[in-house]
């Protein structure tokens, strides 16, 4: 090699010169068989250029239209499969401070909470790679391993009942056990696809490797005087029923996500190869996938989208008074019941999501709400524009970390959204901070996130104000008028009258399309403000009683 094609490949990542330029395209190419044409310098060059330029698309500058694409790479599979030796030489290769790795081993699924919920607050930033070990895949192995050593001992409790007869009974029970475990597997492996396509369409792309060794691979290893690292799944691998059984659950779970890539452990120098070339793959995908074409957007939604007609109840709002001593009396007793309900409900979390047009009253409604509680009860989230660090992942992330989650010190298991994740569908969609694509996506992005709450035993429960613009713009003006108000008022309040009938046609959009069995809305529409407050708390005592 010359002296001057020598210093082309030393400054290749920073791609300062058109030759570099071009080398570097040459690296990030997707080239599905480089693994027979790349040795091990050349894949190490490629990794760490391509690792380089994911980040950049987080640091554009100018901006442009490109989105910055995040990359999680799941690794699971057996044990002593390969899996360390293929992450550490990844490690060793690319820039070692922008690679994240986390690990976990597998727990049991936390209560009412979806399985994914608990691992989300790891999630890449876009523009960066991060590897996670066991991830919510552990936990729902784990999860079914369980089930299936409770089958084994229902079949070990029913075979000595009947000793050495053979009649329906042992068999039927296990065939209901079998059936069991392999159900749920089935429901939660397609609550996880659902969720991983969400990721991927909100600019986080995975790439899931499945590290895999025959049984008497396994037993050497697991017998050698290497020191082994926690265990996955926290299994014993030294059993090999155990074995078998994870392999049966393992190839179930393969041939219903038949997106994992499988490496061979059998020798970890090659595995360790296999993988750091399906990573380079992953992130010149990724790369590919943040450049935004014109026909992205159509090809998306071929559809036309189809606004509905605004209900009545949007548009002829009531106004019932009512006497403020029957209201203070109606209010304590409501406010007494829905206590009593909420601290009988045995830890169920609990999510109130308000919406509605600007003074409406949610601030008053939630203030009512939580009035007979201890502040030590439940969270209040006032939700406004996301932080820089929040747009730089999926757009319901910054919401799935603010969820009640049994894995935080705090005691409470309430949270309350004073606006919530539906801005997407409405403040987003009106001012153009999203694209048709992404807010058109998120009707169905969002029921499925909600009814993963409400599966796993989330009480979700969330409200729509509505008042007419005459009603909006007395409390507009009245807040002008006191002090300890004016606070609640801003430029942008006086902008959005403008847009009013724009509004209303985007809750009635919103309305029609994420009213759904499982998490439904409560309308509550009258200019009276103590009659709203006491039909949120008529709602909310009507959901909990049903409990």
């Amino acid at each position: 090699m010359s002296k001057n094609n020598h210093a082309a490949e030393q400054s290749a990542p920073d791609g300062r010169t058109p030759a570099d330029k071009k080398i570097i395209s040459q690296r990030l190419k997707p080239n599905p068989l480089s693994q027979f044409s790349m040795d091990k310098d050349a894949l190490r060059l490629a990794l760490v250029t391509a690792q380089y330029a994911l980040r950049a698309t987080r640091q554009q500058s100018p901006p442009t239209h490109d989105k910055a694409t995040g990359l999680l790479v799941l690794v699971n599979g057996m044990e002593q499969a390969g899996k360390g030796t293929a992450v550490k030489q990844l490690r060793g290769w690319v820039d070692p401070r922008l690679l994240k790795v986390e690990a976990t081993v597998g727990d049991c699924p936390l209560d009412y909470q979806p399985i994914w919920q608990t691992h989300t607050k790891v999630l890449p930033r876009h523009g960066d790679v991060m590897v996670y070990f066991g991830n919510w895949y552990a936990d729902l192995l784990y999860d079914v391993m369980r089930m299936t050593r409770a089958k084994d001992t229902a079949e070990t409790d029913a075979g000595t009942k009947s000793q050495n007869r053979q009649d329906d009974a042992p068999s039927s029970l296990m065939s209901r056990m079998t059936t069991k475990w392999q159900d749920y597997l089935q429901q939660q492996l397609a609550k996880l696809t659902a969720f991983e396509q969400d990721l991927a369409a909100n600019q986080t792309r995975l790439l899931k490797c499945w590290f895999h060794v025959d049984v008497d691979t396994l037993q050497k290893r697991l017998t050698d005087k290497t020191a082994d690292p926690q265990f996955l799944y926290q299994m014993d691998w030294h059993d090999r029923q155990v074995v078998d059984t994870f392999n049966e659950v393992a190839t179930a779970l393969l041939r219903q996500q038949p997106d994992w890539v499988i490496i061979d452990g059998e020798d970890k120098s090659a595995a360790a190869d296999h993988f750091c070339h399906e990573v380079l793959h992953a992130i010149q995908e990724a790369l590919v996938s943040s450049k935004t074409k014109d026909d992205t957007k159509a090809k998306s939604h071929p559809s036309p989208f189809v606004p509905v007609a605004v209900p009545n109840q949007l548009q002829e709002i009531t106004s019932t008074k009512i006497d403020k001593s029957d209201y203070k009396e109606a209010l304590a007793a409501k406010q007494a019941r829905l206590a009593a309900l909420l601290r009988a409900r045995n830890g169920r979390h609990v999510v109130f999501a308000f919406e509605g047009m600007d003074a409406a009253g949610k601030g008053g409604a939630i203030k009512r709400l939580v009035a007979p509680l201890d502040p030590r009860e439940y969270q209040i989230y006032n939700i406004g524009a996301p932080m820089l660090h929040e747009l730089q992942h999926p757009y319901l992330w910054r919401f799935w970390h603010k969820l009640p989650n049994e894995h935080t010190d705090r005691i409470s298991r309430i949270a309350i959204f004073d606006r919530t994740w539906y801005g997407r569908v409405l403040v987003e969609r009106i001012e153009g901070f999203a694209d048709a694509a992404a807010w058109q996506r998120a009707y169905d992005e969002i029921n499925r996130f909600e009814a993963d709450l409400a599966d796993a035993g989330t009480l979700v429960i969330k409200y729509w104000l509505a008042i007419d613009k005459k009603e909006q713009l007395q409390r507009f003006e009245a807040r002008q008028q006191t002090p300890h108000k004016q606070y609640k008022l801003t430029e942008d309040d006086w902008r959005n009258r403008d847009k009013w009938e724009r509004y209303v046609q985007a809750a009635a959009d919103m309305l029609a399309r994420t009213d759904t069995d499982k998490v439904p809305w409560c309308i509550i529409a009258t200019n009276e403000k103590r009659q709203a407050r006491l039909q949120v708390l008529d709602h909310a005592i009507e959901q909990l009683s049903s409990l």
